[in-house]
This record gives C-alpha cells, structure tokens and sequence, in this order.
C-alpha cells in the first residue's frame, strides 16, 4: 500500500505540474496524501519526514537553481541567446534547430556541466532558436532528456557526470569501464532519440503547431 500512495502521489503531482498548478503548493499537499495512505502521522510526516527532506534538497540545489536562471535571464536580457540562435540558424538551417539544442546539451554535459546547469544554460538558446525555427516550445524539453539524461550521462567512457562516477566506488571501475558498450548503447540512444524527435517536429508542422 505505501507503494501504491508514493506513486499515485508522484502520479499526480506530475499531472497538476503539467497542467500548470504550482509544484510548491501540491508538492506537500501529495505528501500528506502519501503519508494518510502509508498509515504515517499526518502533521509529524510533513514536519519532520517531508520538511526535513526539501530542506536538505533546497540547501544541496538551490544556488545551482539560482544561478542558473540568473545566467539564463542574462542571456535572454543581452540578447547573446537570440543572436546564438541566429548565428546557429545560419550555420546549419532551422531544420536541423533540434539536433542544435541536443548536441548543444550533449557538449555540455560530456564537459562536465551538471545536468542541472546545463537545462538553466541552454534554454535561452532554445528558446530563441525554436522561435526563430517556428518550433512548438514544449519540445525543448525532450530535446533536454536526450542531450543530458542519455548518451553523455552514464553511456560514453569518461563521462564526469556523478551517474557514472557512483558505480565506480561499488563496482571497483573506473569512468572509462567497457567503452565499446558503452559508445554503442549511447549511439543507439542518439540516433532514436533524434528519430522520434524529428518525428514529432514533423508531426507538429503537418498541424500547424508553431
């Protein structure tokens, strides 16, 4: 049964965050959801289980957070990310602007920008540049997964992301372990990440989503 609360919690929680609903305010208000269904103490769950925890999250992320979008409303304020876009534009053609935002993650990510910093530091880029491309903004952050939580996370050798780092201390590896594999698999993910990407970019032009 708590299983069940936890994910029809999560469930939720990312159903009223798509529609638009404030995370802040349901996040704790699922908690309890999760909590009464668990059989926990209501109040003494979200004060010292749920409190405690974003508290602990906020302290680790939240100048990473701040920062970030600092950087992001610079780059969107200066006009640097749409002259980025332009430039990108020109360089490889609006539609290639997909394979631009991905590969702009991916370089990024595989030089060791946290997964975090790379979403706050590319989005101004995407942004400008799916504008200029007349590209539906709700495919950025697809274009984020693929270049961040893919290939260059845990897949190619070397990668200093901390998902590939972990393993090393339990499994006795190194960053480097099994890069055959490893450029194999991530390839694989590239390429049908771009294939459904591509797929909807079309799909969303065809009707005559901008």
């Amino acid at each position: 049964m708590d299983i069940v609360a936890i994910v029809l919690s999560l469930f939720l929680l990312v159903t009223f965050a798509y529609r638009g609903f404030s995370v802040i305010l349901f996040a704790p208000i699922f908690a309890l959801f999760a909590a009464s269904f668990s059989g926990l103490p209501i109040l003494p769950g979200y004060t010292e289980l749920f409190m405690a925890k974003a508290v602990t999250y906020i302290k680790s992320f939240f100048p990473v957070f701040l920062l970030g979008a600092v950087f992001g409303k610079v780059m969107e304020e200066t006009g640097m990310a749409r002259s980025i876009a332009m430039e990108t534009i020109k360089l490889i053609g609006k539609d290639k602007a997909v394979f631009a935002v991905v590969f702009a993650c991916m370089i990024l990510c595989y030089g060791g920008i946290s997964m975090f910093v790379c979403a706050f530091a590319v989005y101004p880029f995407a942004a400008a540049l799916f504008r200029e491309a007349d590209i539906p903004k709700r495919l950025i952050p697809a274009c984020f997964v693929a270049g961040v939580f893919t290939a260059t996370m845990d897949c190619y050798p070397g990668s200093p992301q901390i998902q590939n780092i972990i393993p090393t201390i339990y499994l006795g590896t190194t960053t480097f372990a099994a890069p055959i594999l490893g450029l194999i698999c991530g390839t694989l993910l590239i390429v049908l990440c771009f294939i459904y990407l591509e797929f909807r970019r079309k799909q969303m032009a065809r009707s005559g989503e901008g």
